[in-house]
């Protein structure tokens, strides 16, 4: 675990780099307002590691992710989606904690929505038995085919529990998935904020999506944000793998 936090620390800096540095002797941040959402917390450890949870290095990672950048960019506005061991928003459940952090970043017009995690990939922490074959031994038996009785050969398998430590390493940075966009177009759809980044001369209220030309118009919305996303994403990755970092890519 304390290699966890030493990955996603990195990840902070690597995503400082590339997200924020201006130019001139005097950087400025090129976003407004950014949430940073420690993943889990509270009732919803996460992935269990050796020494700690998912949700408590979350927790620790984003909050020091956050001190570095206001230091930086004091006039970047920075918004948790929780600052201690609870579920986002205090709630009682996952369901009302994830819809917590969606209103969120909604009511707060961020610009950029960052998760921190641990992830498991499937396996368990340090590493785990599994059956192993250590030999086959031939047998025969009779069955009935057809009427006539034949003799078939199976096999009977011996096995063994053997230790595989769990080796797995390298950084990821998710995005939100392309095929997803007609949930997001509905998402856009129910909220009553203005949006128009498109265009940001002008200032568009949400129309009725039931127009062919306004869910076209709301289409192009959610893909021009998927690039810009993906974008980012690639960066991220890119800073890993130029310092020494295992990447496993950008993923949707």
């Amino acid at each position: 675990m304390k290699r966890t936090i030493i990955l996603l620390f990195s990840f902070c800096l690597s995503l400082f780099l590339v997200s924020f540095i201006g130019s001139g002797p005097n950087p400025k941040a090129t976003i407004r307002t950014l949430i940073i959402d420690p993943g889990h917390g509270g009732l919803d450890p996460g992935a269990q590691g050796l020494m700690s949870t998912e949700a408590n290095v979350a927790l620790e990672v984003s909050l020091k992710f956050g001190k570095a950048l206001e230091k930086e960019f004091p006039d970047l506005k920075i918004i948790y989606t929780r600052t201690a061991d609870v579920m986002a928003g205090n709630k009682r459940t996952k369901d009302e904690g994830l819809r917590y952090r969606a209103d969120l970043a909604n009511q707060s017009n961020a610009d950029l929505f960052i998760a921190i995690h641990c992830n498991a990939i499937g396996r368990h922490a340090g590493g785990w038995y599994e059956r192993e074959v250590v030999s086959r031994t031939p047998k025969t038996k009779t069955v009935t085919r057809k009427g006539k009785k034949i003799k078939q050969t199976y096999y009977v398998y011996k096995y063994r529990n053997v230790w595989r430590e769990n080796t797995t390493k390298g950084t990821e940075t998710y995005i939100w998935a392309l095929s997803k966009n007609d949930d997001k177009i509905n998402s856009i759809n129910k909220s009553n904020e203005e949006y128009g980044e498109v265009d940001s001369l002008s200032t568009l209220t949400l129309p009725d999506p039931t127009d062919p030309a306004e869910k076209a118009r709301m289409l192009i919305y959610a893909q021009h944000y998927f690039r810009k996303s993906f974008d980012l994403a690639g960066l991220v990755e890119k800073e890993f793998i130029n310092t020494g970092r295992i990447s496993r890519g950008v993923k949707q």
